[in-house]
């Protein structure tokens, strides 16, 4: 008998463990949990962390949920824009619960809330694109336009050269942008998940690329308009190389004929002086003057191996005839 009591307390023990570790449960800090009973949730979301109790453990179910910001990846998808050009558009998304038990008879676990936000995000993104420009799903802002402005405006103005041309024609002005695109998106999309009890925090347009066609037509329009632009730098430069050559050879200009001014003036003193000088000379002694002019006149007329036949009455030897 005392070990027929014996064993029963102690199987009374074991059912009370087992009974213990069935009804007891740990909620860790990123988590949250929902009790469902026959599929049915009973009681309210347990959203703080440590441990739990439920009062059926072999009947009751629990489901723990994530109540970090999770992550949302879509497909590329081709979409036309408003302008009808088709780009292939790769979106992002975060998005946390923020109703587990909503969340939890709605869409039951993280697969089913990303098949939700799969058709929704996707279906609003295609949206917002397809009732926009291109333009407004590339660019932020107008900061290209208004940079070329005042470039312009101050080569109007004289503080800034003229070096180039920008295109301003070509650059389509934007109302929205890329981030207000986004704004637009999410606006959408929370009205669409709310009765998921799901949240989104953020959609990103991660990746927009042209399709292949409007790409090489793109490409093409780029490349003329930098041509263009190119053409348009080399025309100036050729024309500041005129302007610069044009004051350069002014300049020379101005240099030679200063220096031949300059060279003139002094050949004029140089023979004037000159010419002072033979005069003083010949005034101080005609004859040597005269003699030393023949001598001249002999280097220039009897070169070097030069035979002359001459009469001894020749005006031309009577220098030599003399002395």
């Amino acid at each position: 008998m005392k070990d027929e009591r014996l064993y029963v307390g102690l199987l009374g023990l074991v059912l009370l463990a087992v009974l213990l570790k069935g009804s007891l449960f740990t909620v860790a800090e990123w988590e949250q949990a929902i009790i469902t009973r026959f599929g049915r949730p009973v009681g309210s979301p347990v959203t703080k962390a440590g441990l739990h109790f439920r009062t059926m453990p072999f009947i009751d179910t629990v489901h723990r949920l994530d109540k970090r910001i999770l992550n949302w990846d879509g497909f590329p998808n081709q979409i036309p824009t408003k302008d009808k050009k088709y780009i292939w558009v790769d979106a992002t998304a975060r998005w946390h619960i923020t109703d587990p038990l909503l969340f939890i008879q709605t869409v039951r676990d993280e697969d089913g809330a990303r098949s939700r936000l799969d058709g929704i995000l996707d279906s609003v993104t295609r949206d917002v694109i397809s009732n926009n420009n291109l333009v407004e799903a590339v660019r932020n802002s107008n900061a290209i336009i208004d940079a070329v402005a005042e470039k312009k405006k101050l080569a109007e103005s004289g503080k800034l050269p003229v070096t180039e041309e920008e295109v301003v024609s070509e650059v389509e002005p934007i109302t929205a942008g890329r981030e207000r695109l986004s704004a637009q998106i999410i606006e959408k999309a929370r009205a669409g998940l709310k009765e998921f009890g799901i949240e989104i925090i953020d959609v990103q347009l991660r990746r927009i690329a042209y399709e292949a066609s409007v790409e090489r037509k793109a490409f093409e329009r780029m490349i003329s308009e930098r041509q263009r632009i190119a053409e348009r730098i080399r025309s100036v430069g050729k024309g500041e190389h005129a302007k610069i050559y044009g004051k350069i050879q002014k300049d020379l200009q101005g240099i030679e004929s200063e220096a031949y001014r300059t060279a003139t003036t002094i050949r004029g003193k140089a023979e004037s002086e000159a010419i002072r000088i033979y005069a003083g000379s010949m005034n101080a002694d005609p004859e040597f003057y005269e003699f030393v002019r023949t001598l001249d006149a002999y280097k220039v007329a009897l070169p070097n191996d030069t035979r002359m036949i001459l009469s001894t009455e020749s005006k031309f030897l009577e220098g030599l005839r003399k002395r």
